[in-house]
């Protein structure tokens, strides 16, 4: 599937589909705008984790961790799941992780 081509002749209900596509884009690009929620999804490509799993890979406070997932949940890029007092999340879906590898590709990886 390819981008699409914005042009004058498109009809109206196309134009507003994009316009919507582009709408839900913008919204996962603000959630995972955020080194925090960035590094979470990354542990969490391996599998769910704890939010205190969460907090000792990220070596960061509850409050801090918790916040972040509550913006990740809003967005539906994750699920909770409790077990007695323990919470644990996990990806929703795969877009997270096709994100994470396509990050990789543009800054990470050796030329």
């Amino acid at each position: 599937m390819g981008l699409p081509v914005l042009d004058v002749d498109m009809g109206e209900e196309e134009l507003d589909k994009v316009l919507a596509n582009a709408q839900t884009a913008s919204a996962f690009l603000k959630a995972i705008s955020h080194e925090g929620r960035l590094m979470i999804l990354c542990h969490l490509v391996s599998g769910e984790k704890s939010v205190t799993e969460l907090e000792e890979l990220l070596a960061a406070r509850q409050a801090a961790v918790s916040q972040q997932l509550s913006r990740l949940r809003l967005e539906g890029l994750v699920i909770p799941r409790r077990d007695g007092k323990t919470i644990y999340y996990k990806l929703a879906d795969d877009r997270p992780k096709k994100m994470l590898e396509t990050v990789y590709e543009l800054f990470c990886k050796d030329d």
